[in-house]
């Protein structure tokens, strides 16, 4: 595919947002751009509901690809052949170049060479044109037949294998056939910023990925806790909002030692209240750390009933702590469906690595699962004192690194 100039960006929500539209199209070819960059020259225009990506200059395409489909926004990517002139002539030139590209021996192709069905579908927005949208639809096929029809090529006007578009805007005619899936949602930067939790296991990568789907741009905070966690955990976690990051954008990462903190709360709290306390500790470091960071939300992957700390009581009692709102992406999920998303999207095989986080260090063999806000306040206080500076130093020392 390495003579492909052009690509038709197909999205789907951002057409949907009336006068509005062109806010979230920006955003999105800003994404693109940034995206590209160190691939070579592109310029990126919208163009009446299209986005097309026109290569300026040499580039691999298949990294292209792999970079262009990562980006939240955009539902499919379209390889474009572009006619040399407005003319039938070239713009039929250009659609049986476009398939001896798409479907050729060297083509990365589905089928047995051509042996498969067709139709032709042609947008003529430039009514200038001096043939209706119906006539170039004929004369397209009849040419493509014409060519291919020996290979196997074959019309199928019902249900075709494949759907070949023209589009004749401007002076220029387009021709493309195939749809590689991007992965959706909203373009990153257009609702907003958040905080994510981020540990090393399946659920909080893909309540981030699935929170930055939705516009979000993400930054978050990791709690390491040494010399009870390792460097391997650490770099565990920063792999994961890296994978996460191919998708999102860039992720500033707030490692935050925890350690003072958890060994404060393990020396004058009961031990069936660790894990609540601690994250209730958890969710007023990440509050503070959002409000210096502009971010609207704490973002967790926490699944109802998945573990202790995750009843209902549990999460009611952990979201007192705090102010800000908490979003739960994976709230309804049970296990097998987040594996299964964090397979998609590439972060499973890193989660499962053995290396573990502060969560499951200091951990009761019979935790409170039911936990009362007035008892857990209660046992709060025996920290009064002790554990406030312990807070503004884990903040003020948290270190940040940006992912890439």
């Amino acid at each position: 595919m390495n003579n492909i100039k052009m690509f038709l960006v197909r999205y789907a929500e951002i057409g949907t947002k009336g006068k509005n539209r062109y806010v979230f199209e920006d955003v999105l070819c800003k994404r693109i751009r940034n995206r590209l960059k160190p691939l070579g020259e592109f310029d990126v225009r919208r163009d009446f509901g299209r986005i097309y990506i026109e290569a300026l200059s040499d580039y691999d395409y298949d990294e292209a690809v792999e970079k262009l489909t990562k980006i939240f926004g955009i539902v499919g990517l379209c390889p474009v052949t572009v006619a040399e002139e407005f003319t039938y002539e070239s713009i039929s030139k250009a659609a049986i170049e476009h398939f001896e590209e798409t479907f050729g021996d060297s083509a990365d192709n589905p089928y047995d060479s051509y042996n498969f069905s067709f139709k032709v579908h042609t947008r003529r927005v430039n009514k200038n044109f001096p043939m209706n949208s119906m006539e170039v639809d004929m004369e397209i096929g009849h040419d493509l037949l014409e060519k291919f029809e020996n290979e196997g090529l074959h019309v199928d006007v019902h249900k075709p294998d494949i759907m070949v578009e023209v589009e004749l805007r401007g002076e220029q005619g387009y021709v493309y056939s195939k749809i590689i899936p991007g992965p959706g949602g909203l373009p990153v930067g257009t609702n907003g910023k958040a905080m994510s939790l981020l540990s090393g296991g399946i659920d909080s990568p893909v309540a981030t990925y699935m929170v930055a789907k939705r516009g979000v741009e993400m930054e978050a905070v990791y709690f390491n806790s040494p010399p009870y966690t390792s460097q391997r955990a650490l770099e565990k976690v920063e792999k994961l909002g890296t994978i996460v990051a191919q998708y999102s954008g860039p992720i500033k990462l707030h490692i935050v030692n925890f350690t003072d903190i958890q060994l404060a709360i393990y020396d004058n709290c009961p031990h069936d209240q660790l894990t609540i306390i601690m994250k209730r500790y958890f969710f007023r470091v990440a509050e503070e750390l959002a409000k210096r960071n502009d971010c609207q939300a704490v973002i967790t992957g926490e699944s109802i009933g998945q573990v202790s700390s995750q009843t209902m009581q549990s999460l009611a009692v952990i979201d007192n702590a705090v102010d800000i709102p908490v979003f739960r992406p994976v709230i309804g999920m049970d296990k097998q469906e987040i594996v299964e998303y964090s397979q998609e999207i590439g972060t499973f095989e890193t989660s499962i690595e053995p290396y573990e986080d502060c969560c499951t260090i200091f951990v009761d063999k019979h935790p409170v699962t039911k936990p009362k806000l007035f008892s857990i306040e209660k046992s709060e206080h025996r920290l009064e004192g002790i554990i406030e500076p312990l807070v503004e130093k884990a903040i003020e020392t948290a270190e940040v690194v940006i992912l890439k």
